[in-house]
């Protein structure tokens, strides 16, 4: 199977290894990767902001840019919800560009979701002999329903110790702009998901989006803890 890697904004320009990582996974499990070079922004942040005027040429261009690929795999379950479940309503007046997109979306996935759901895997062949927690980002286990894939696959990670988290499901506080909109309420929130997170005695933090962890990590940095926050695509290549 040949799939398209949807590599997201975050994770091209601050997070590259997340990439690779995803990519190495893939290619290990016998799937030949591509990259094409015309993808770009989904329009996530401008269309939850309100600007949908300026989401829609993103859309347009990230649906031309995958509209011949097998299946599309992106490293986060936010920019997939965005592509598979908000695209034909950004473009739902124009016809023709909202069956493009649905098309495109309904080959969209999450890295985990792929994995267990389409390819059937549950084993990767991982080694990662730490504790770790869980975090299930919002948009993935909201929007695509992403609750047993990641945590699957993280306990068939050879001697890896999954740690439970209180309020696991509860939001980082994160959320794109929220965290600019509203920084105490997003500030308060985030204390209270490094509290569960130190107090699961985990070594590492993961999750299947960068945006989160980059929110987690940066709170547990100024708090000075030893936790750090990994993707789970670096966990699932670890051997």
């Amino acid at each position: 199977m040949r799939v398209a890697l949807f590599v997201t904004c975050l994770v091209d320009q601050l997070f590259p290894h997340t990439g690779q990582a995803a990519s190495d996974l893939l290619r290990r499990l016998g799937v030949a990767v591509e990259f094409p070079p015309a993808q770009t922004c989904c329009g996530q942040v401008a269309f939850n902001d309100g600007f949908w005027d300026e989401a829609r040429p993103l859309a347009r261009a990230l649906v031309e840019a995958f509209d011949h690929a097998d299946a599309v795999v992106a490293p986060s379950g936010s920019c997939a919800a965005m592509v598979r479940e908000f695209y034909p309503v950004l473009l739902r007046d124009d016809p023709g560009w909202a069956a493009r997109a649905r098309q495109v979306g309904r080959r969209t996935y999450e890295l985990t979701e792929f994995l267990v759901d389409v390819l059937g895997v549950d084993e990767v062949g991982a080694r990662f002999p730490y504790r770790v927690a869980y975090h299930p980002s919002c948009h993935g286990l909201r929007a695509l329903g992403l609750r047993e894939q990641p945590l699957r696959l993280l306990r068939h990670v050879r001697e890896l110790d999954l740690r439970t988290l209180q309020g696991a499901e509860e939001c980082c506080g994160f959320g794109g702009m929220f965290a600019v909109k509203f920084a105490a309420l997003s500030a308060a929130m985030l204390e209270t998901k490094i509290a569960a997170i130190e107090e699961s005695a985990a070594e590492f933090v993961t999750a299947t989006d960068v945006s989160c962890l980059m929110h987690i990590d940066g709170g547990l940095r100024r708090r000075g803890s030893s936790v750090r926050a990994v993707h789970i695509a670096e966990i699932l290549a670890a051997q």
